[in-house]
């Protein structure tokens, strides 16, 4: 056989076994038009409106000639609505609806669309910012309504699909995998309470609130958010379990807020250097830095230094779980939680605070005049050496809409001025805050990971 057949023969055989693995690859992928048919109806449009509120220019004008007040208001311009967009999906046929918080937190109207072009004013039951979960309700019955999965069925590898309206594109129907589980992702406060579901489905503007389904049309998740470079998806996307979402559609229904559990440490990852050093089998767990008085780890035994590898039979293999684990646990729980200390297992019996409660606790007890909405606490010396600086207060919590959190103080942010005040001390933060001006601006240097900054707030 010539050279040139020869080649001619490869050609064929590679064709051939090109077409018999494309066939055997098509065969295996989903067929999606069935479940994108059933479970669609129940998938809906959100349409919200907030109308602009008025600045303080109103206080500004009292202070004003009449002439002046007459001439701004004839300039002033009419106040245009915002509107905004995002997807939701029906749990009930009657009427109660899912989505983000963030979709509908501002809103002052809020619309939902179905796709046969029906539409109905929603009303919000009850919204939390800490799992980005909002229940609506509309006044409808007979509807079609989605059910939840067992998030324990869902595995990374596993193919699941998203409906929503990107853009305002209606009912656009995107597919993937699931990447990854239990990702953590702090928000600017510092918080940590869902273990996102990471899937590479295409989720943009428009998708916040709308269902993320397997294969047997069942929804795993509530997709929630992106990380973007341009501010497109690239692949990584990011939905809420319906662990969570169970637990938040339960409290809202029963009580329009949602109340966590809470322990009230500060943690650490634990690397392979720091197991090494503290005689451990191996890189688990979350160390506590620090346990803050008064609360229900400091009450239950939890010293600083403890490594937590179980709460409650669940088993902490990071530090980003137990954020998760713990606030899913009610209040006043008595849970079981093994802590190694000294290089040996010990067993503790905790009982779980609340969270908005321990935060209380922790006020009374520490701060009883800051009227920041700030918990904080002296740092040690090895922190400020590591800050390079002499001394500061560590911001432990802060209150949610507090003079602080509008400021955009974090959780972890080292407080070392305020005004021309140095901070030394808790009694001289104390004592300063005492002393704040109602109303007044004032400057505050702080620092965050290493670097300073100045930001100025107001005490209302």
């Amino acid at each position: 056989m010539t050279d040139k057949k020869k080649s001619k023969t490869k050609i064929l055989w590679l064709i051939v076994l090109i077409s018999i693995f494309s066939g055997r690859v098509n065969s295996t992928l989903p067929d999606f038009t069935d479940l994108v048919d059933a479970v669609a109806p129940a998938v809906v449009k959100i349409n919200t409106v907030s109308i602009q509120k008025e600045s303080n220019q109103g206080s500004m004008q009292g202070q004003m000639p009449e002439i002046f007040r007459d001439l701004l208001e004839q300039r002033r311009r009419p106040t245009r609505p915002a509107r905004t967009m995002g997807s939701g999906f029906v749990i009930s046929d009657d009427g109660y609806i899912l989505t983000n918080h963030h979709v509908v937190s501002d809103a002052d109207e809020i619309q939902v669309q179905f796709a046969d072009r029906s539409e109905y004013m929603a009303k919000v039951i009850g919204s939390d910012r800490r799992s980005d979960l909002a229940l609506l309700k509309i006044e409808a019955e007979g509807l079609p309504s989605l059910e939840f999965a067992e998030s324990e069925n869902i595995k990374v590898g596993s193919w699941v699909i998203a409906i929503g309206s990107p853009f305002g594109l209606d009912y656009s129907v995107t597919a993937g995998i699931v990447s990854a589980l239990g990702r953590s992702l702090p928000t600017e406060q510092g918080e940590n309470y869902v273990p996102f579901i990471q899937t590479d489905v295409a989720i943009n503007r428009g998708n916040s609130g709308g269902p993320l389904f397997n294969l047997n049309g069942r929804v795993v998740g509530i997709n929630s958010q992106i990380y973007s470079p341009t501010g497109g998806s690239v692949g990584l996307s990011f939905s809420i379990p319906v662990s969570i979402a169970r637990n938040v559609v339960d409290q809202l229904k029963d009580n329009g807020k949602v109340n966590r559990g809470f322990l009230g440490v500060s943690i650490t990852d634990v690397d392979k250097n720091l197991a090494e050093a503290l005689g451990l089998p191996g890189p688990m767990g979350a160390a506590v830095s620090q346990v803050t008085r008064g609360s229900a780890a400091d009450i239950g035994g939890i010293l600083d230094g403890d490594i937590i590898v179980t709460i409650d039979g669940n088993a902490i293999l990071r530090s980003g779980d137990l954020p998760h684990v713990v606030g899913l646990i009610s209040p006043g729980t008595k849970v079981d939680v093994e802590v190694y200390r000294e290089g040996r297992k010990r067993k503790l019996e905790v009982e779980v605070g609340s969270l908005d409660g321990d935060e209380d606790i922790r006020m009374a007890g520490d701060m009883p005049s800051d009227r920041l909405g700030l918990v904080v606490e002296e740092i040690e010396s090895v922190e400020a050496r590591q800050n390079r600086i002499r001394s500061g207060l560590k911001v432990i919590s802060l209150e949610t809409d507090s003079a602080a959190d509008v400021a955009g103080l974090r959780v972890n942010d080292i407080i070392v001025q305020i005004g021309y005040n140095r901070i030394s001390n808790l009694d001289e933060y104390e004592t300063i805050v005492r002393q704040l001006d109602q109303g007044t601006p004032i400057a505050l240097r702080f620092y965050r990971s290493g670097q300073a900054f100045f930001t100025t707030l107001e005490i209302d």
